[in-house]
């Protein structure tokens, strides 16, 4: 059966061998120095000045979230925008952290909020801030959608935990909001095993972000953001200083073997993406003709880059025969987590009427993706093509 992911790393094998040597010579594991140098060179990649180095994707939003409501740029109680077909933990932290919660819909040919789907939710609904889903690579009118948010005063923020390395008008993913979240999970674009990370140009926001990440203390600081926070709080002992803590936080620290994992990906990450955009493309359009299936527009994007390339079926019945088709044959799930108002954790805790929500509910009903990795054949590609073609 042809995989999801093959291997837990790219170049697995060299990998493996290095991180070996690296734990029996390294002097710390917890965060440190290589997790550090990984931030140093993530933002460099992604052409921010600060990234935050976490232990997850969804840590990555929850300690966004968190760091917003710290700095005041929202409040507990305000109405934050979200994309309906997304994952869970995208949700989650709005309803966890107190915040109303507002699903809004998907275009069915990019899979992705349009400006006129987020108009269509202004209308009816006062957001103060929008969580936007870079969906597997993909996105709609995403300058406009920013456009929108200047206007209105929207804080907006991106999770592109989907879609590293995709451009659009020139620009990268995940640069188009005042922060964005990164995974770097097995079988997304870049493995650290478990990680992610928040980038962002804005340094009072990063350091929130360093402080949210571990206890709501000032360590991973500058000195000269500690000695403002210290000087703020009147705490001038350095007995206490080490254990005072100045904002809500978590625990949600990497490793300094997920640092070094990274730091080694992060050097085959043009290589991994190349492949990915190179299988998308011999794929995608031909699949996409199938006139079972509707077809999803991509060529708006400047380079698209996917770790699973989705299909939307045109009925169930057609959903089904696929699924039973690739049976033992070729890994498929759903896409992403579906439409979140369609899971049971979203009914429970937020009471709303009816929310109109068809094409991710469509998406949820009839599509499913398979998986687009840089160690893909040429001849299991071609296999995929004669099953979903």
């Amino acid at each position: 059966m042809i995989k999801l992911i093959k291997s837990t790393f790219f170049q697995e094998k060299k990998t493996k061998i290095e991180l070996c040597n690296f734990i029996k010579k390294a002097k710390q594991l917890s965060f440190g120095p290589e997790c550090q140098k990984f931030e140093a060179n993530f933002a460099k990649y992604q052409d921010r000045k600060y990234c935050v180095f976490v232990n997850s994707g969804s840590s990555a939003n929850l300690a966004l979230i968190q760091s917003l409501l710290n700095l005041e740029k929202i409040k507990k109680g305000d109405s934050v925008g979200f994309s309906s077909l997304t994952w869970s933990t995208n949700a989650m932290p709005l309803i966890q952290l107190g915040l109303n919660p507002i699903p809004i819909d998907v275009e069915l040919d990019t899979l992705n909020v349009s400006s006129k789907k987020l108009l269509d939710v202004i209308k009816r609904t006062q957001i103060k801030a929008l969580l936007l889903t870079n969906l597997l690579g993909f996105c709609d009118d995403i300058s406009k959608i920013k456009e929108i948010c200047d206007k209105k005063g929207i804080v907006f923020i991106e999770d592109n935990c989907e879609s590293l390395g995709t451009f659009y008008k020139d620009k990268k993913l995940g640069n188009f909001g005042l922060a964005s979240t990164f995974s770097f999970y097995v079988g997304h674009h870049m493995s650290t095993v478990e990680g992610g990370a928040v980038c962002t140009d804005n340094q009072s926001l990063a350091n929130m972000l360093r402080l949210v990440r571990a206890h709501g203390w000032d360590r991973n600081l500058s000195e000269e953001a500690q000695l403002k926070i210290r000087n703020k709080h009147k705490v001038n002992s350095t007995f206490y200083s080490r254990y005072t803590f100045y904002d809500l936080g978590f625990n949600l620290r990497p490793t300094e073997i997920d640092g070094f994992i990274g730091n080694m990906q992060i050097n085959y990450l043009p290589e991994i993406l190349k492949k990915r955009n190179e299988n998308f493309l011999k794929i995608a359009p031909i699949i996409y003709k199938n006139k079972n299936f509707y077809p999803i527009k991509y060529s708006h994007i400047d380079f698209v880059s996917n770790f699973a390339v989705p299909v939307v079926c045109k009925t169930r019945e057609i959903k089904d025969k696929l699924v039973e088709r690739c049976n033992g044959r070729v890994e498929i799930r759903p896409i992403v987590g579906g439409d979140m108002t369609q899971q049971p954790f979203f009914s429970r805790y937020v009471k709303r009427p009816e929310v109109d929500n068809p094409n991710a509910n469509l998406i949820h009903e009839q599509g499913l993706y398979f998986g687009n990795n840089p160690e893909l054949t040429d001849g299991e590609i071609k296999r995929i093509i004669k099953i979903f073609s």
